[in-house]
């Protein structure tokens, strides 16, 4: 049965005192903010935006040449947007998937496939290393399916995914009832090792302190305005200060970019989730999930939730929404008609949980692209490089296009840089009016699909031909 277009009463009530902020950031644990920039100062290398990008970027810069001068400079707080507001998946795929990787580079998407294991492997050893403590489990993660037609299409999965190195496993519905109790759930593929949970606001926090403790300067609070030349390198300018640096890694996610001609690639789509209030022994009882993987489900307006480590779900997706002309801030962080949307969908994924009350509900901007995953490329006769269009899917893939970007700017060509993915751009979307009328009718076509056991309309067709899409 298809997910409830409205809400119920009780679903309205179970959201109604949610705190309107991430259960992620909502923590005692959080860090005391970094002064801003006050005055001039200089870099070798300077790193705009202090999310995952940025972040890994400026760590890795500063281990591979310690004498390296490096500075990151964040318009709020360091983890403060995208980075802690995410769902804690942390998945190896660098192409937004299987499906989305097979469509646009399938000559090299084993290759990819590979390098994005290495990639989660070598993630993992650097949280070790530098003991950032982000509750960091290899628990895998569950699709499962809600509707017939997605278990047919499903079955034949495991088959695909081999030919590209992957492995996974198909489920039929008593074995994903063993694992997880919905009454929702009809069959499953499960990767076993391929993705993580966490939690993603400790992590960028443990990010910083890892930069920190190898010297990387880092100004909070420090909006960059502009970007120019100067001299044989780049000044970034803030209200209250200058940086001039020899190299710029722009790592500015879903906010209006400082280079003009990227805001044709990147649309920010605001994405909605709630966390449960911690649920008592017999409750997770009720549903099993004793092994916490990640779960997401089939449709195009799909959910994805996991347990935490003090015993909530988080539960968000579904709702994909494009406020119109790059529209980004904090207005949009709060949208009670998805939180409510959310609960209700809840409420019929684990109807044994009926009476069970939401205490967080956020939002934020995910920076989407029409080919869903990061896209790479270099300014100002290569000073500067940029990395973004991840499209929710960039917990493990930051740390790899940050790898990407640290290549362009030294002028290393690497197996990273030879590939297609890295040296090719997605397809630009089209101009206001006619982006924000393009999405929001991909998005209603996309609702149509999944009430239609996936038939695509002439409209999805059209896009899929011209290499555009859209996802929730």
């Amino acid at each position: 049965m298809p997910f409830a277009r409205r809400p119920g009463a009780d679903a309205v009530r179970a959201v109604a005192d949610a705190a309107p902020r991430s259960v992620w950031l909502d923590s005692p644990d959080r860090p005391d903010p970094l002064p801003p920039l006050a005055g001039p100062t200089r870099a070798d290398l300077l790193v705009i935006g202090a999310g995952y990008t940025g972040l890994w970027t400026a760590l890795m810069a500063k281990e591979e040449h310690p004498e390296r001068d490096v500075v990151v400079v964040e318009g709020a707080q360091a983890g403060w947007a995208a980075s802690g507001r995410n769902g804690g998946f942390c998945a190896a795929s660098l192409t937004h998937g299987l499906a989305n990787g097979i469509r646009r580079w399938p000559d090299e998407l084993e290759r990819l496939n590979e390098l994005g294991r290495a990639n989660l492997d070598s993630m993992q050893r650097d949280l070790e290393r530098h003991q950032i403590e982000c509750d960091f489990r290899r628990s895998g993660e569950l699709d499962v399916a809600t509707e017939d037609y997605q278990v047919l299409e499903m079955r034949e999965f495991p088959k695909l995914a081999a030919k590209y190195g992957e492995s996974v496993e198909f489920l039929e519905r008593d074995e994903i009832q063993s694992l997880v109790h919905s009454p929702t759930y009809l069959a499953a593929i499960h990767d076993r090792d391929r993705v993580a949970v966490l939690d993603p606001a400790r992590l960028a926090w443990g990010l910083r302190r890892a930069c920190l403790h190898l010297g990387v300067r880092i100004f909070e609070m420090s909006p960059v305005d502009a970007i120019e030349r100067r001299g044989a390198g780049l000044r970034a300018t803030t209200s209250d200060g200058t940086i001039d640096a020899g190299r710029i890694a722009l790592a500015t996610n879903a906010f209006p970019p400082l280079l003009r001609r990227l805001s044709h690639f990147v649309v920010p789509v605001y994405d909605y989730a709630i966390a449960t209030e911690p649920l008592t022994t017999d409750q997770w009882s009720s549903i099993g999930w004793t092994d916490g993987q990640g779960i997401g489900d089939s449709g195009n307006q799909f959910h994805y939730y996991r347990p935490t480590a003090d015993g909530r779900i988080v539960f968000g997706g579904y709702d994909a929404i494009y406020y119109g002309s790059g529209a980004v801030g904090a207005r949009f962080d709060q949208h009670r008609e998805s939180f409510e949307l959310l609960a209700e969908h809840f409420s019929q994924t684990f109807p044994q949980l009926a009476g069970v009350r939401f205490t967080h509900a956020w939002g934020g901007a995910i920076d989407t692209c029409s080919r869903f995953s990061a896209f790479w490329g270099t300014a100002y006769d290569g000073r500067l490089s940029y990395s973004l269009g991840y499209t929710g899917l960039g917990v493990a893939a930051t740390r790899f296009g940050a790898q990407v970007m640290l290549d362009l700017l030294d002028g290393v060509e690497s197996e990273r840089t030879s590939l297609k993915m890295v040296s090719s751009k997605p397809l630009p979307f089209p101009p206001e009016p006619f982006r924000r009328i393009g999405i929001n009718a991909t998005r209603w076509s996309l609702d149509r699909a999944d009430r239609r056991e996936g038939r695509r309309n002439l409209w999805l067709k059209s896009l899929d031909a011209a290499g555009l899409g859209f996802d929730s």
